[in-house]
């Protein structure tokens, strides 16, 4: 947890290079994949980081008796095991796997729909540690986004040229968000908080090649990588 807290705070941090990329959003704390036994004496430091990072724990799930007493008397309140997902007509799916990075299972943030009217335009390459968030907009980035650097936007994302970097859309729970890119090959692609990385290769007519990225209508969570046509 002490690690988890450093990471928090080295990225999200008053002294860090993102210290306004949450706008005290809403968190459910997911307690399901913890391999400690019992948080009760860690919650309150966790609250404090979490607060220091412009985030609002709001509730909690998954939780041990002892941990469970100790987050309602944080003020937390119980949520349901699973919550609904954006709009979609099928009930969400736990299709999260063993291994999984512990940040993204003990910290979600709630998801909502999210309109993006506006846009941002970037006319610059972005170098390895650079970081653009188009908050409430979609972004456009008519450079090269260089691996290291990071794109996130809470609409759609646009770059018309390769995408090497980290790219985030629908940041803010837009689960209609779409990634495009004249050549597709990041470290890390996201919509709504649905990731995939470098370790996932995509397949050869996808990698390096003008494609968009969705995620499916069939509410499994699942990104769909698609080429688009010359």
């Amino acid at each position: 947890m002490a690690q988890i807290m450093d990471d928090l705070m080295a990225q999200f941090g008053p002294n860090s290079q993102s210290p306004d990329f949450f706008d005290h959003d809403a968190l459910v704390l997911d307690f399901s994949q913890l391999v400690l036994p019992d948080m009760a004496q860690s919650l309150p430091a966790l609250m404090t980081t979490l607060e220091n990072c412009r985030l609002k724990p709001i509730a909690f799930r998954n939780a041990t008796p002892p941990t469970a007493t100790a987050a309602l008397a944080c003020g937390l309140i119980e949520a349901p095991a699973e919550l609904p997902r954006g709009k979609s007509a099928n009930p969400k799916k736990n299709t999260d796997k063993p291994g999984t990075e512990t940040l993204r299972e003990v910290v979600r943030e709630v998801v909502r729909e999210v309109a993006g009217p506006a846009t941002l335009v970037i006319d610059k390459p972005l170098r390895s540690g650079q970081k653009i968030y188009a908050r409430g907009a979609d972004l456009v980035v008519l450079a090269m986004v260089n691996m290291g650097a990071e794109v996130v936007a809470d609409g759609n994302i646009h770059v018309y040229a390769p995408l090497r970097g980290k790219a985030m859309a629908g940041a803010s729970g837009n689960t209609q968000a779409r990634i495009f890119s004249l050549c597709l090959e990041p470290e890390l692609i996201s919509i709504a908080g649905v990731y995939r990385t470098s370790e996932n290769p995509l397949s050869k007519d996808i990698h390096g090649k003008p494609a968009q990225v969705r995620l499916s209508n069939d509410g499994q969570d699942k990104l769909l990588f698609e080429a688009l046509n010359p």
